[in-house]
């Protein structure tokens, strides 16, 4: 074992300096030799019979060598301990690096932020030179200047905050900061009062510009904030200044709009039950030009249409200037709807430009236009109280709805109270003056009205033109008071026309009477109002009940005889009774031979009678169809009457017309109106 392991620790063992040099030296002479003298043995490397596995096993029986193991051991032990503790150095140096880099992130992020509001501090604090020249010296009006106002509104806010805090660098700036503020307010003081005071100028388009202030708003936000007196005191001069333009405005507009009225207006005995006679002239003299109407609507309901409504309000001095005259519905309308457009501009003004909204905005409001709006008011009563127009009272009445409607849109309830109270003044007048023409129709005695004759009544047309323009106006904006005293109108005229039909001695006329009066007031009402209106249907219903009784009175003088003798075979057959009818053969020989013989000629009459009667000849087509229809019912009625058992063996049976040639015949005889 000795001699194996000697060598091998021999070859191991590292060279001592003595050796190295023993072995320097014998190289250099004979190395060549030496190499070639060698014999190496197993451990030849270069031999030919060397092999790999056989490394393997000298490795593997050295590591199994306990020498071996124990050494590998002491030195990996001392390898690994040692590169533990390297790892633990190096882990306490990343962690005391963490820690000083967290550390340095705080202090940069403290610094930075301590940085911020310093820099913010001292921009906030700090007055620049341009700030100082642009208050002092440029025009208000100048974009710079405003800019400059709200960069010196921030700094004195921030001050005002600073000094809360009792930063020390405030008092620094303060005084510069009141002197520039004082010499701002000054400023803007004196621009804003020139402005207003501009506003008193004449107009030329009837239009306040006080919107040309809107875009200096911040003027009076900046006095509000810093000077509560200066804001006050130019808030109150706008008021008052604006309060006499208004009023002046609007009372030198309206009386110089009252000019151009018509001259011929309704008056107390204008009313639907008046006579032609009892008022001289006004109805009996030609119409002038320009009049107004009184019971008729004509193109006056155009005032409420869309183009008109709000249009143009009109301009006294032109209308005068080409002597053009207005209804006084026209004229409302043209001053209420300036009064609606300058009061919509005027609250949306004040709100914008005083910074209010709600009841401080409507306080504001009434300040500016009470007393125009208590003018309008005393205006409209002293006009209302004597008017007689009830179309132009009730075209008011719609008109303010209408604009009352516009304002809602508008979100701009100003004048809400003034439309109600006008409204409330509105509504009684109309209400009284349709009470004075129900009033006037009963006071009406019929025996005094004169001549009478079938043709429809003056007062039945008055009626008609009035009732129908109530309806149609009143169909475009629904209101039930309106529904009601019509009712009451409708129903007294009714009366009236039965008071005057009872006049006329026999039942014929008085039913020309009574259709042609129900057809002509139904034709009108049809024309305006739709059909299915409750006057409409009352009248309708009307004229066909009385159509029917004056057929069966048109039939009666030539056919009168077989209606009746008809009419009481029916009942005779009705009852059980026919037996009766044996001794009726003279009777039904004689109407079947009168109505053969003469038919012809009674129709002709009866068609000529009609044309004279009605003077629709619509209605009086109507009429004639409707008769010779039921003169047919009649006749086949008649026909039946003959088959029953008691008459139906009678030779004159024969003699009877076929009821369709009878048909034929009668078709002849239709009118052509």
């Amino acid at each position: 074992m000795a001699a194996v392991v000697g060598p091998e620790e021999d070859w191991r063992r590292p060279l001592r300096p003595g050796e190295m040099e023993e072995e320097e030296a014998g190289a250099g002479s004979g190395q060549s030799e030496e190499v070639l003298q060698l014999n190496l043995g197993d451990l030849d490397l270069t031999s030919e019979e060397f092999i790999l596995d056989e490394v393997d096993i000298h490795i593997q029986a050295n590591l199994e060598d306990a020498l071996v193991q124990e050494a590998l051991k002491t030195r990996m032990e001392a390898m690994l301990s040692n590169f533990q503790s390297d790892l633990s150095s190096i882990s306490c140096e990343i962690q005391t690096l963490q820690e000083q880099s967290v550390a340095m992130n705080v202090r940069l992020r403290n610094r930075q932020a301590v940085r911020g509001r310093l820099s913010q501090l001292v921009d906030e604090l700090v007055v620049p030179n341009v700030m100082i020249s642009t208050i002092l010296e440029t025009p208000v009006t100048e974009q710079g200047f405003l800019e400059q106002l709200h960069e010196l509104n921030n700094k004195i806010n921030a001050v005002k905050e600073q000094a809360f805090r009792e930063t020390m660098a405030c008092t620094d700036v303060s005084d510069v900061l009141d002197k520039l503020k004082a010499k701002a307010v000054a400023k803007i003081r004196e621009f804003i009062l020139q402005k207003i005071y501009s506003f008193r100028k004449p107009m030329t388009n009837y239009q306040i510009p006080q919107n040309a202030l809107l875009k200096y708003r911040f003027f009076y936000q900046f006095l509000l904030g810093h000077e509560r007196a200066i804001a006050k005191e130019v808030r109150d001069e706008y008021m008052e200044t604006m309060s006499k333009i208004y009023l002046s405005y609007f009372k030198s507009y309206t009386n110089r709009l009252m000019k151009v009225q018509y001259e011929e207006v309704a008056e107390k005995e204008d009313l639907m039950g008046v006579e032609d006679t009892a008022k001289k002239g006004f109805f009996s003299k030609p119409p002038l030009r320009n009049r107004n109407t009184i019971f008729t609507l004509g193109n006056r309901g155009s005032v409420i249409g869309g183009a008109e409504l709000e249009g143009p309000i009109i301009v006294p001095h032109s209308a005068q200037k080409s002597d053009v005259r207005y209804p006084f519905e026209s004229l409302f309308r043209s001053q209420h709807y300036a009064l609606l457009d300058n009061s919509c501009r005027e609250y949306l003004f004040l709100c914008d430009f005083f910074l209010v909204t709600g009841s401080p905005a409507l306080d504001l409001f009434n300040a500016v236009m009470g007393k125009t709006l208590a003018m309008f008011l005393k205006h409209m009563d002293a006009y209302v109280s004597d008017c007689y127009d009830s179309i132009a009272i009730f075209l008011c009445i719609h008109i303010v709805l209408r604009f009352k409607t516009i304002m809602a849109k508008r979100n701009v309830p100003a004048i809400d109270k003034y439309w109600d109270t006008l409204l409330e003044m509105l509504w009684p007048r109309f209400e009284h003056i349709l009470e004075l023409n129900i009033q006037s129709i009963q006071n009406t005695d019929p025996q005094k009205l004169g001549f009478l004759d079938t043709r429809p009544h003056y007062i039945t047309r008055r009626y008609a033109e009035f009732s129908s323009a109530i309806v149609s106006i009143n169909q475009t904006f629904p209101h039930d008071r309106t529904l009601t005293l019509l009712g009451q109108l409708q129903s007294e005229v009714e009366n009236f026309v039965l008071r005057v039909a009872a006049e006329f001695s026999s039942r014929k006329e008085q039913l020309i009477f009574l259709i042609n009066n129900y057809d002509m007031m139904l034709g009108v009402l049809m024309e305006r109002a739709v059909e299915e209106s409750k006057e409409v249907e009352g009248f309708q219903q009307l004229l066909n009940a009385r159509t029917q009784e004056f057929i069966e009175e048109l039939l009666a003088p030539g056919f009168g005889g077989m209606i009746a003798f008809v009419k009481e075979a029916e009942a005779l057959a009705e009852r059980g009774q026919l037996e009766r009818l044996r001794g009726e053969e003279a009777r039904v020989t004689q109407l079947v031979r009168g109505f053969a013989g003469t038919w012809k000629a009674a129709v002709e009459s009866l068609s000529q009678d009609v044309m004279r009667s009605f003077t629709n000849f619509k209605n009086g087509t109507t009429i004639i169809q409707g008769a010779l229809t039921q003169l047919i019912q009649y006749y086949h009625r008649f026909h039946k009457v003959m088959a029953l058992p008691p008459l139906k063996a009678l030779p004159v049976r024969s003699e009877l017309l076929n009821i369709h040639h009878l048909m034929v015949e009668v078709k002849k005889h239709k009118p052509n109106f």
